[in-house]
């Protein structure tokens, strides 16, 4: 059973985005389900989506990043960033959001 977490850094301030809402879905036989959702904390992260494990498979981690640039009072050409994987193993999976007003993008982290 793996785990998941995440944190938003917005490189173009050079800070944690704090107050993000992110979405967690698994995907099932062509069909997303909802598993939760939760708001960045004043570090940018989220340390679990679930108090539980999450089996082996494809999911999706949406981040309303609009909402951050809008409160910062600048225009984005991204509402959402959205990070789509296949979880393969019992491991720990860090999967960071490194935003901008005209770009995003991710990595695995530790």
């Amino acid at each position: 059973m793996s785990s998941l977490s995440t944190h938003i850094l917005d490189t173009s301030l050079g800070k944690p985005a704090t107050g993000i809402s992110i979405t967690l879905e698994h995907g099932i036989n062509g069909h997303w389900q909802y598993i939760a959702t939760h708001i960045t904390n004043h570090e940018g992260r989220i340390s679990a989506f679930t108090p539980d494990a999450l089996t082996p498979g494809h999911y999706r981690l949406t981040a309303d990043i609009g909402q951050w640039f809008a409160a910062t009072g600048r225009q984005t050409l991204y509402v959402c960033a959205q990070i789509d994987v296949q979880l393969v193993d019992a491991s720990h999976y860090h999967l960071p959001f490194l935003i901008s007003p005209w770009s995003w993008s991710t990595y695995r982290g530790s």
